[in-house]
This record gives C-alpha cells, structure tokens and sequence, in this order.
C-alpha cells in the first residue's frame, strides 16, 4: 500500500473529491441496465437442472419460480426450454448483456460451449472475443468469460412488456411459433426484433416474458431528470463523506494492549465465556496479548479476544491428559478429546518449543470463520499452550482411505469431500485479508464430522503465509509427495502450491494410494502418485486402464465418467508450471458441476437398485 504524507493526504483527498465532479462523461450506447432478465435455455439430452443451476449461478429455487410446470426437480424433460433469471447489465456502456463465468471442462471448445453448455444462448464469436485463450488451446479446468445479451423492453414499441427472455431460434420454429409459445402478437414480435427472420433457424431474438406470478409485468418509467439531479447531489455528498473517512481512518490508532510474555496470570485474571454447541468464536474490540510460557522475541504479540480456558479445566476435561482421551498426534503436538461446557472438543496441548506455531495458529483462527475450516473454540496459556477446537467425530481423511477395517467411503462421499476442503482453502486464498497459504495440505489434515463433510485443518506458523502479488522464498514445509516442484526446488511460495497439494489428495481419493508410493518391497525405490495417473491419462483411451487405479473397495459403485473427470480436475491441479494450473475458485466450480453430476448418477442409481429389487429372479 502506498503511504502519503500527513501533510499532504487531506489535500490529496480534497483533488479526488473534486476530481468525481468533473470526470468528462462519454456518450454511451446504454446507460443502465435492468435488474431482471430471461434465458430461455434448451435442455438437450443429458443436461439436469442442477447443471443449469451452476453455469448461471442461479439457485434451484429461485429457477423454479419461473417454471411452473417443472414438477419434479430431478427429471426435466429433453428438448423443452427452462426460463432462468439473470440480471441484464449495461456492459461498457456498449450493450445490454450479463457476462458469467464458466469453468471449462475436458474437451471444451469455444463453439461446444456456446451451443451445447449454453444451449445457443450465446455464439462461438463471441466467446472468443471475451477471452484471450486461442480457439486451439483452451485450457482445462480454467475460468472464461461467457457473454450472453439480453433486453430491458422498448418504451417506443410498448411500454405494457417490461421483462425479456433471450431466445435462440431452432430449425422448426417461426414466427408463429414463437409468437404462440410467448403469447403475444407476432406483429409485436417482429417490432421488438425488425429484420430477424424467425425462420432461420439459428439467431437470438427477444421475446416478452412473463414473471414469477404468471403475468407480463410492465415497462418502468425512465429515469427523470429531476431525480437524476438528485443523484448527483447524493453522489457528492457521498464522495465528501467517503472522503471524510479516509481522512480519519488513516489517522485512527488501533488501541492494543501489549505486553511481554511473562508467568502465567494469576487464577482468575483471564477472560472466560461460556460457548454453547455450535457457537462461533466471539471477537472483541480490543487486542490482548497473551502471557504463559517464554519464548526471546515474541513480546507484544497480540490476538483478538477469543475464549481462554484455564489449565486446570483442560486438565480435568482430558483426565490429566490421559492417554485414553488421546484422538491424534500433529507436528507441534498431540490431541486429546473432551468435553467442555457442554461441548464436544478436541484439545491439541502443544510442545513446549512449538510458541511461534502456536501464536500463529491462533491469530489466524480467531480471524478467519468458515464451514470448511476447523473452528477454534478458545486456548489455554497457563502451563502449556493449548488449542480448543470442535470435535471432529469422523477423524481425518487419511484414516478412511487407509484403514480396511472401515467402512468404504462412498463416491458420492469422495466428492463431496472434495468439494468442501477446495471451498476452504478457496476463503483463505481469496476472502481474507491477508491472504494466506496452507502449505500442506494431505488426508491427514482434512478432517471429517459426523455426516462427512470435510474441514480443513492444522494452521500453523510454518504451514501458513502472507502473500502479495508475487511468489515469496520460504523455508521448505510440508510433506513430500504432496510439493510441487516450483516449492521443493526453489521454496517459491504461492496459492498453487495448495492446488497442487489438493489435486494429489484427489488423486488419492480416487485410488486411496498413498502420494509416494513404493515400487519394490526389498529396495528402496518408490514412484509418485501423481506420475501414476499421469501415465494412464495421458494414454489414447484412459478408460481402459482407469479403472486398475480405482480404489477397489469401491468396487463397481461409481460412475467411470465421473472418476475420469476427477482426475483430469486432479491433472489440471498438477501442472509442473504453477501457472497453468487453475485458481481454487475454479476448481470449486469444477467439483460443483462434478457433485451435480453425481447426484443425477445417485437418482437414476437408485432406480435401477429399486427396479433389481423388484424384478423376478
């Protein structure tokens, strides 16, 4: 961030106030757009609501207000069209259109996008020219910009139609047709559309739709002048407040108590408050810092205020940290179950030596909050530092890929885990500030509660770091197998190392192999995980030797299709060049339309159970 001089900032501040009234205005072709639009997209043969719901970004439920004659979410039938809402936005000042973002699949190319993935709704053209990949060498698994236009109504032609659906024509239709299929009159049609032919068969034209209660609604009025002038001012009085703010939020001193780490307080003088089951972390105002055991060097470290148990309640709740309570055994210490004012904890009592991670992790913890990331429920600073998370019933990934003696993950479960450790990793990459990187990411450190879902875990100094604009040197962390070659040879520090660690994890969740694995019993040599796959990807039809790296506790319980795609989501992760393997964000969008998939596989699965169950034998 660049700092200016105190002098100088309120008049700085001052220009750039200014500065928002007299920016020169540029003619536009639209000015605004409005706030409701139509696609009327063409269900071709394999494609599910829930499919429909993830290239538009658009719940279920919401798409089902304007199709009331869906009756049952999980068939739509082949060959009719389904109305799905969008905003309609001025794009550049040029056109009316809504640009969404699509996360490509194996296979896409420009043109199969527009006319299968969005059914027409847009064309190859104009793919292309909102993206910069070359027609022939569009990458897999990456987000594109996909630009479909749209209609806010005509007040010249009529101001009684208010709502639009883009409608691509097919062969068989004209302008009868789709007259008869909006209800309105085709001479109104063509107005709205002068020199479309609606016989062509291809083409987008625009047609009156109707809203969620059945009816056409209505052109709104324009804008008047009057209250365009209103604007302005209220525009103006927001930038000087803006302004105001910067100013005085640049000068605002964060009041933090600091203070060395010293003997542990005495009995009383920590902050306490009692956390029911679910509760999330409470944050204060107001920084403490933390005092308990000795480390030279960390003095005025300070956290936001979380629950602070005392030793001998940790002691108590763990049996003196009985080795029967004992659930787990991390790099910086070991974890132990137990019950805390009524809640299901997991108590990581830390070594001695291991302040700096502990600090660490608990800054980050008391600051980030999210559903797939473990959540911390209160520390200890009396005796040794200790961390109190929620009790994860189900342990960790690792365990259910590597013990036999439990129940077989289900495919569907595989996903969905999946799923959830990328939508974690995906909030600390993208939505808080700083950024951070985990930094080792592997079956162990995904943890499981009772219904599967996953969590991500194990925050530590050395596994978490700030990150700017570029890749930063670090020490080298982490567990082999799972680095990629960029961080291992050379300690360069980005979010795609976690890619990278994540697309090992979904190679494992395939095979249930570990990430190295060894080649021969008596000698020492072993092979990658990830150059396993690879080999069988990278073959003509991987669907012949697939299957031989498939867990085979899976047995024929999944869908191939589905596992093919798993694995070319985990090649993509696993580029040797950091910069052609995909965000983390895009890989969520991936797995989402991997999980709508398999829910579709799990319905039709379930019906041919039903109908074996019922058949003669």
């Amino acid at each position: 961030m660049i700092s200016l001089p105190k002098r100088k900032l309120p008049l700085t501040l001052l220009a750039f106030h200014y500065l928002l009234l007299f920016l020169p205005k540029a003619r536009a072709k639209c000015r605004t757009g409005c706030p409701l639009a139509i696609a009327s997209y063409y269900v071709w043969q394999g494609s599910s609501l829930t499919h429909i719901s993830n290239i538009f970004s658009q719940q279920i439920p919401e798409i089902l207000k304007y199709n009331p004659n869906i009756t049952n979410i999980n068939f739509i039938r082949f060959g009719t069209r389904i109305n799905v809402p969008f905003s309609c936005d001025c794009l550049n000042g040029d056109f009316l259109g809504h640009t969404f973002s699509y996360v490509t699949q194996f296979g896409d190319t420009y043109d199969s996008i527009a006319q299968t993935t969005f059914s027409n709704l847009t064309t190859e053209v104009w793919v292309q020219r909102v993206n910069a990949y070359a027609p022939t060498r569009i990458p897999d698994y990456v987000s594109i910009n996909v630009t479909v236009n749209c209609s806010c109504g005509d007040r010249h032609v009529s101001k009684d139609y208010g709502l639009f659906a883009t409608y691509p024509l097919r062969h068989g239709e004209d302008l009868s047709s789709v007259a008869a299929e909006a209800g309105v009159p085709a001479q109104l049609l063509e107005k709205y559309n002068p020199g479309s032919n609606f016989s062509a068969g291809v083409g987008l034209v625009f047609v009156p739709a109707k809203d969620q209660n059945g009816k056409y609604p209505s052109l709104k009025a324009g804008i008047s002048r009057g209250v365009i002038a209103g604007i302005v001012v209220a525009g103006v009085a927001a930038a000087s407040f803006l302004a105001f703010c910067l100013y005085a939020g640049v000068y605002r001193r964060k009041k933090v108590v600091k203070a060395s780490f010293l003997p542990a307080a005495p009995k009383g003088q920590y902050f306490q408050q009692r956390m029911g089951s679910g509760s999330t972390v409470e944050k204060a105002s107001e920084s403490v810092a933390l005092g308990g055991f000795g480390s030279p060097g960390l003095t005025g470290v300070t956290v936001e205020k979380s629950v602070e148990f005392s030793y001998e309640e940790l002691v108590e709740a763990t049996n003196n940290f009985n080795v029967a309570n004992k659930i787990g055994q991390g790099g910086f210490g070991t974890v132990y179950y137990a019950e805390l004012r009524g809640e299901k904890a997991a108590i990581k009592k830390m070594d001695m030596q291991a302040s700096k991670e502990f600090l660490a992790e608990l800054k980050v913890l008391t600051h980030v909050h999210h559903l797939n990331l473990v959540r911390l429920i209160g520390y200890c600073v009396e005796g040794s530092p200790c961390l109190v998370y929620e009790y994860m019933e189900n342990g960790n990934l690792s365990e259910h890929l590597r013990d036999s003696g439990r129940e077989p993950l289900s495919w569907s479960t595989r996903v969905q885990i999946a799923l959830d450790s990328a939508r974690g990793l995906e909030y600390i990459h993208e939505h808080t500030v700083p950024v951070y990187i985990h930094r080792d990411i592997k079956p162990a450190n995904i943890l499981l509660d009772k219904n599967f879902r996953a969590k991500v875990a194990d925050f530590g100094l050395t596994k978490l770091v700030k990150y700017g604009n570029t890749s930063l040197p670090s020490g080298l962390v982490g567990t082999f197998g799972y680095m990629p070659p960029e961080y291992a040879r050379y300690g360069d520090v980005s979010p795609k190392i976690d890619v990278y660690a994540l697309g090992v994890v979904l190679y494992e969740l395939v095979s249930a192999k570990q990430a190295i694995l060894k080649t021969n019993e008596y000698v020492p040599e072993s092979t990658r995980l990830v150059a396993l796959f690879e080999d069988v990807l990278s073959r003509p039809d991987p669907k012949e030797g697939l299957p031989k790296l498939v867990d085979p506790r899976l047995e024929a319980n999944y869908p191939l299709d589905s596992v093919i795609k798993m694995a070319h989501i985990a090649k993509a992760c696993t580029q040797v060049n950091p910069q052609l393997r995909p965000s983390m964000r895009s890989v969520v969008v991936a797995l989402m339309t991997l999980s709508s998939s398999i829910e579709d596989w799990d319905i039709s699965s379930s019906y041919e159970n039903q109908a074996l169950l019922m058949s003669p034998r």
